[in-house]
């Protein structure tokens, strides 16, 4: 059997899942679901990234322990699995015991290998990011990410990695593995990056301005940058440094992350692997970001999209259907209520409910017609359908869906069946015929997309009865 492992980025738990963050789970859950449908064995990766001065701040604000604080935050993103029906197979929270031995372990490799090293430094830190800006960074000296958080000036003694080392085997891997960053864009982004030179970023922070974090091996006076930490997740999640088979059943493995986190992930932590003597990555996807009405998402501008508000007002699968259908892999993708609305009654309970119930309907007129339920899901996917979604471009799967309810709907149009089940009974069977055998394709292709729909259509195909999909806003 063949194997596939899927991750997203882990978020910080300083505040709950965002539209963006919710956007990146459903993509990586139809990638995901699509491998198990293929017969795939497949491992989907999501958490909770808990260390690092956001969290700190936020613990000391509310007067609880971090530990405290990120217990409960941390239930918010594992509850996506219930809220978008995200069938992760892994949840990982980097302050999980093994993760923490892992990442101490991984530090030693690096070290081992003469990439890690001890230095005074002065540096522009953004906190939102945690991470170190330069100038050229910057806009207006604030950070184009965080515009209401002052960047903060860090002097102190840190550990470094000696990111500069890499810079040559970077561009080789970029060179050779041409997918290795989707879209292309966004390879050409990293490319050039890199190509401009790489500096050494810090890696530990003090204990005693902040003491929050995974402690460095044999030094108890610095505890690690909650980047290096973090992205060690990904390979802690599979058994690294515990269940070595395991690890190798599934490594390498493609990650999902949002433009934001372009260098972190597909070079930051490509040079830490390295420098570890692994493997890289096998696929960076890049997935864009999302705005309202044309603007960035702000809670004082009174825009901001959360997904329970979107799973309240449209379901879970309306949800995923919504930001599914807008997202072009790797743009920007705009929201507004309005735009929801009217797509989701066009789509979903005006198109697909309104096909499912008339067919069901006229199919209570015919005693003998078939339908053939097989869990063989694979047995469905059209070839283009498979081409679409081995390249990630999951819109275009959806509209390859939503062709099929459009024309099986013109279809009850042009041919009546409801005249012809009084007028000519064996053209009705064949009309009918096509119909269930369009329904029935169209569940299986969903399967990815809307599992709770798809699961709906079968079962009422299965017993052959009507009811309402999607209720009409």
């Amino acid at each position: 059997m063949s194997r596939f492992y899927i991750t997203t980025t882990l978020p910080y738990v300083n505040g709950k899942p965002h539209i963006g963050f919710a956007l990146e789970v459903v993509q990586a859950d139809v990638i995901a679901r699509f491998h198990a449908v293929l017969g795939e064995e497949v491992v989907f990766n999501i958490g909770t990234d808990e260390h690092g001065t956001k969290i700190w701040e936020k613990a000391k604000e509310e007067g609880v322990t971090p530990q405290e604080f990120c217990d409960r935050m941390s239930e918010h993103f594992r509850n996506l699995k219930t809220l978008l029906d995200i069938g992760y197979t892994n949840f990982i929270r980097t302050t999980d015991e093994y993760h923490v031995k892992a990442a101490q372990a991984f530090w030693r490799r690096c070290e081992a290998r003469g990439d890690i090293y001890k230095k005074n430094y002065r540096a522009k830190y953004c906190v939102g990011c945690e991470l170190e800006k330069t100038d050229s960074d910057l806009v207006n000296g604030k950070c184009p990410e965080h515009p209401n958080r002052e960047i903060e000036i860090v002097e102190e003694e840190n550990y470094f990695f000696r990111f500069s080392r890499y810079q040559g085997e970077l561009l080789s891997l970029y060179r050779e593995q041409s997918q290795f960053v989707v879209p292309e864009k966004r390879l050409n982004e990293i490319v050039a990056f890199v190509e401009r030179g790489l500096q050494d970023f810090s890696i530990s922070r003090l204990v005693s301005k902040m003491p929050w974090g995974i402690p460095v091996p044999d030094d108890e006076e610095h505890v690690m940058y909650v980047w290096f930490d973090a992205l060690v997740n990904y390979i802690s999640t599979i058994g690294w440094n515990v269940d070595q088979e395991q690890f190798e059943k599934f490594w390498p493995g493609v990650q999902i992350a949002g433009k934001d986190n372009l260098r972190q992930q597909t070079a930051m932590w490509q040079a830490m692997l390295l420098s570890a003597g692994l493997a890289p990555s096998k696929q960076i996807l890049i997935h864009g970001h999302i705005t309202c009405n044309g603007q960035k998402m702000s809670k004082s501008l009174g825009n901001v999209v959360s997904p329970e508000e979107m799973i309240e007002r449209f379901g879970k699968d309306g949800a995923r259907y919504l930001l599914l259908s807008a997202a072009v892999f790797g743009e920007d993708i705009d929201l507004s209520w309005e735009r929801m609305t009217e797509k989701y009654n066009a789509d979903l309970a005006n198109g697909l409910g309104n096909l499912v119930s008339r067919v069901l309907k006229l199919a209570d007129r015919i005693a003998n017609q078939e339908v053939r339920i097989t869990e063989k899901c694979a047995e469905h996917i059209p070839q283009e359908f498979l081409r679409l979604l081995e390249n990630y471009r999951l819109n275009d799967g959806l509209e390859y869906i939503w062709d099929i309810v459009r024309k099986s709907n013109k279809y009850i149009e042009d041919e009546k069946p409801w005249e012809l089940a009084k007028t000519d009974v064996e053209k009705f069977e064949t009309v009918m015929k096509k119909l269930l055998d369009d329904l029935t394709r169209i569940a299986y292709l969903l399967v990815p997309f809307l599992p709770e729909t798809s699961e709906n259509i079968r079962t009422m195909l299965a017993e052959r009865r009507g009811g309402i999909l999607f209720q009409r806003i």
